[in-house]
């Protein structure tokens, strides 16, 4: 063999024994060993790694909740069973956790809301609102391409008619979807609220009903049988959830249509 090829043979090799050797030792020696109470926390999740609660992941979430104190209740697809089984190990105090659900504020699908463009790009709302705005008449409106039941976890939203629904039963309230709508026409709200204003347009009522046939006019009339419930944001009605909203006179009583039970 070449003496050259040999010595940088056995160079290489020698290298790499030293570093192995010293890694091994640096494994044994200054590694810090996990607590194993992160793991048992871990398995008491749900494992959906879907980063609803501002971690990465599980194993993040539960690493933080065991060297950082961080609140037991942040998992929402686990809710409450996970985090009291998780506060009970630990021996903490746990508060109760809402249960919520996305819900895309808007009603205008295809039948109702118009398209003042033909758009033929990519099938994604960012997308379409990159391209001048969108092609949807109304500018707060679903642009329906999808991009938030790509991102969902559980498949909970479905476009139809060009407008995104969300399934509540399935939903586990990650965010991901209010994060990627480009609109932000998407909140996650109490999963037991049954009456809600599909609207996110904050025009004047001449405005939406040139655009849409279920767009809030600010007409104010559900406002008088909500309980204070719902307020005016300039023209548009908004439900305040902390507040119960249970009279159907005020989906009743709207003329544009756009209050339903969700």
């Amino acid at each position: 063999m070449d003496p050259i090829i040999l010595n940088s043979t056995l160079w290489i090799g020698g290298i790499g024994l030293v570093s192995a050797v010293a890694l091994a030792i640096a494994e044994k020696y200054l590694s810090t060993p996990e607590d194993p109470r992160i793991g048992k926390v871990t398995e008491l999740l749900p494992g959906a790694n879907c980063g609803g609660c501002g971690f990465a992941g599980c194993a993040d979430y539960a690493r933080a909740i065991v060297t950082q104190d961080a609140e037991c209740n942040q998992c929402a697809p686990g809710g409450a069973a996970s985090a009291t089984a998780i506060a009970a190990f630990l021996g903490r105090t746990v508060a109760a956790l809402e249960k919520r659900s996305a819900l895309v504020l808007c009603c205008g699908d295809d039948t109702e809301a118009t398209r003042r463009a033909d758009y033929n790009g990519i099938n994604d709302c960012a997308a379409a609102q990159a391209t001048a705005g969108g092609d949807k008449g109304c500018t707060y409106g679903c642009l329906g391409y999808g991009t938030c039941a790509r991102v969902c976890p559980v498949n909970a939203i479905s476009v139809v008619n060009g407008l995104a629904r969300v399934d509540k039963d399935k939903c586990i309230a990650c965010g991901k979807c209010v994060a990627a709508c480009p609109r932000k026409i998407i909140r996650l709200v109490p999963a037991d609220a049954g009456i809600h204003v599909l609207c996110s347009s904050k025009d004047k009522g001449p405005a939406v009903k040139k655009v849409c046939g279920t767009g809030c006019i600010g007409c104010r009339i559900c406002t008088k049988f909500a309980d204070g419930a719902i307020a005016m944001d300039g023209f548009l009605a908004v439900v305040d959830y902390s507040k119960p909203l249970t009279n159907e006179e005020t989906i009743a009583k709207c003329p544009a249509h756009c209050i339903r039970k969700a």
